[in-house]
């Protein structure tokens, strides 16, 4: 069973966490937060007993049926009692030194709109040591009062003003299928997102892109050096990228 967080924050802190059929993580993720004052879950049409698990613990629980994440996410924020936020999925883990180092900056007399953490990547058990991944910055802590979210900010490659020495551990895949699926639904929903802006797909995003992407995640950026998951995970995700595409191929056919 997992250790209750007995940290306790300078400031009072409203957490959202996305959920997808995450009830293997649920008790352990809530117990990492226990230093949160309100836990606000979005879930993502799991069909496992995420939403039911959620609930007895005593989280807010918001649906997300078919509007999008972002969307979802701007009402949480606005709902939330406090005015800072932490952004995170069920799936990752707050090391005791990164509370105490969000602790620490939140405590001070001038703080900074937003906060940026690395992610230290477990996958199919295996801590990959290399590729693009590494290089990712996700927002994770903000003043709602000061920052205003958007989709493009939560999955920034981009350099942030401040950025935590401490990582996010992000036990984000369990076994093949799990992964697969996760990916799908992101992809899923970019396609929306994607059909809404008028973007349609071309040669380049089925044949060219998919390509560069594995190049790049497996071989420029060295993700050959962390074996059979480093393939795997270079292999599946570009994969997921001509997925994307080709579903945004079929929402312009009116095709499920």
């Amino acid at each position: 069973m997992a250790k209750k967080s007995e940290i306790v924050l300078a400031e009072k802190i409203s957490i959202i966490s996305l959920c997808y059929n995450d009830e293997t993580y649920i008790k352990k993720h809530f117990d990492n937060l226990s230093f949160a004052n309100e836990i606000i879950l979005i879930d993502n049409n799991s069909t496992d007993k995420s939403v039911e698990i959620a609930k007895e613990l005593g989280a807010t629980v918001i649906l997300q049926k078919d509007k999008l994440k972002a969307e979802c996410v701007k009402s949480a924020i606005a709902s939330a009692k406090n005015n800072w936020v932490i952004l995170l999925n069920c799936t990752d883990h707050l090391s005791e030194e990164l509370i105490n180092e969000m602790s620490s900056e939140i405590s001070k007399p001038k703080t900074e709109a937003s906060y940026f953490s690395g992610q230290t990547l477990f996958f199919f058990g295996k801590t990959i040591k290399y590729g693009v991944f590494l290089t990712r910055k996700k927002l994770l802590l903000f003043d709602k009062t000061r920052h205003s979210f958007t989709e493009s900010a939560y999955n920034s490659l981009f350099k942030r003003p401040k950025l935590f020495k401490n990582k996010i551990a992000s036990f984000a895949y369990k076994n093949f299928d799990d992964f697969s699926n996760r990916v799908n639904v992101v992809r899923k929903e970019e396609a929306l997102v994607l059909f809404n802006k008028n973007k349609r797909p071309n040669i380049y995003h089925f044949f060219i892109k998919p390509f560069f992407i594995f190049i790049n995640q497996f071989f420029l950026k060295l993700g050959f050096l962390n074996g059979r998951e480093g393939f795997i995970l270079a292999y599946i995700y570009s994969f997921s990228i001509l997925k994307r595409y080709f579903i945004l191929w079929l929402l312009y056919r009116n095709m499920d």
